[in-house]
């Protein structure tokens, strides 16, 4: 048996560290003294202390190590690869806004300079492109179904599914004013189908819309009047296709997906009470699917000022296949049946159908909708 201080050497985790493992049921002792209450550990708890150590240096919660600890090696291989995916996407997503934010504070102060040049001169730099900057480039496009069902329970469908030529959305209404809610945020993304959108101010321009779908939704709120204006609200989840990359806008718990090399990756976050806690490790992951306030949100459109949302831009590739979909399909069907149905489907009105259909088999407790796009070469059949 090693003393904790040992251990903590043996691992490179300190005496603090593995105290607080040992409180949130992470990395226990293998014995600890009745009388002085001292902890000693066993020399094959290296292995599993060593993991911990490592992972805490990706920065990855302790909930999720908890979870990745449980696994065999594959499984633990494949939940640490899912999370990397999304830590680059998160720094894509950051890079990008970076870039933006440099190359406008750049040409504003540029701007009094280019306004003293003569029109009919161009400078030399603007005249040519920089080696550097050539790229071949591949023209991309979506190819996009969207499905609601009512489910087998409920007696009104309160969800509200769209896919347009730039647009993909899903919103899941509550409420006596639900459906009209999740119509309202949705119907208030529709103008961005109209034209193309430049990358760089994208998540600018879909931040303010949604803000216009928050003010749509107040609307509905304030017509319904009463107590039950409090009690009406909607999820909203939705990309903006750019021609490269799909900006991300999120609030509440319907999801976002991406399939890449048969891969399925969750690319949005739960703004949920239980997620918090799961977060803050006081739930697991399998203690939160059976959690009595599962569904209870922490972010939501609805008749007070609208939230913050998750904003992100995602790179996309030939082959990338995203799915955006309301809780009624992420609490009944398991993520690995998520990805087997995603990656088996040809096509995404299949894809969005066989999604629905596991819906619905699972027992259909609450609406499901899906929205399947898929990336692919401009003009492939």
């Amino acid at each position: 048996m090693l003393t904790i201080g040992a251990f903590a050497k043996a691992c490179r985790l300190s005496p603090k560290a593995l105290r607080l493992y040992d409180e949130l049921d992470l990395l226990r002792p293998a014995r600890v003294d009745p009388d002085t209450g001292y902890r000693y550990y066993a020399p094959e708890q290296l292995e599993r202390a060593r993991l911990v150590a490592w992972l805490r240096r990706l920065d990855m919660p302790l909930a999720r190590i908890r979870q990745v600890c449980a696994l065999d090696p594959g499984g633990a291989a494949r939940e640490i690869r899912a999370y990397w995916a999304r830590v680059e996407a998160e720094t894509t997503a950051r890079r990008d806004l970076t870039l933006f934010l440099v190359d406008h504070l750049t040409q504003s102060s540029q701007a009094p300079q280019a306004s003293q040049s003569s029109a009919s001169s161009p400078s030399p730099q603007s005249s040519q492109s920089s080696p550097s900057s050539r790229k071949d480039t591949i023209m991309l496009e979506l190819r996009y179904s969207a499905l609601s069902d009512i489910g087998l329970v409920r007696d009104a469908n309160q969800d509200t599914a769209y896919a347009g030529a730039r647009v993909l959305a899903v919103a899941d209404g509550c409420g006596a004013g639900g459906a009209s809610a999740s119509t309202a945020a949705v119907e208030a993304l529709k103008f961005l189908d109209e034209e193309p959108l430049p990358a760089g101010g994208v998540l600018n321009i879909l931040e303010d819309a949604v803000q216009g779908a928050g003010r749509a939704v107040q609307d509905v709120a304030a017509a319904v009047g009463g107590s039950a204006r409090d009690e009406i609200g909607t999820t909203l989840t939705a990309a903006v296709w750019t021609g490269s990359q799909l900006a991300l806008v999120h609030i509440g718990d319907s999801r976002a997906y991406l399939l890449r090399d048969g891969e399925l990756f969750l690319i949005t976050h739960d703004h949920t009470v239980v997620q918090s806690l799961v977060d803050e490790g006081r739930l697991t992951p399998e203690e939160a699917t059976v959690h009595p306030q599962r569904a209870l949100l922490l972010k939501a459109l609805g008749g007070g000022p609208v939230p913050d949302p998750d904003l992100k831009l995602h790179d996309a590739r030939p082959g990338d296949r995203y799915l955006l979909c309301s809780d009624g399909l992420s609490t009944v069907v398991p993520t690995e049946e998520i990805r087997r149905l995603l990656a088996a489907a040809p096509v995404p009105q299949a894809a969005a159908r066989a999604l629905v259909d596991a819906a619905n088999a699972a027992g259909g407790p609450d609406n499901v909708s899906c929205v399947v796009a898929d990336v692919v070469e401009a003009g492939r059949q």
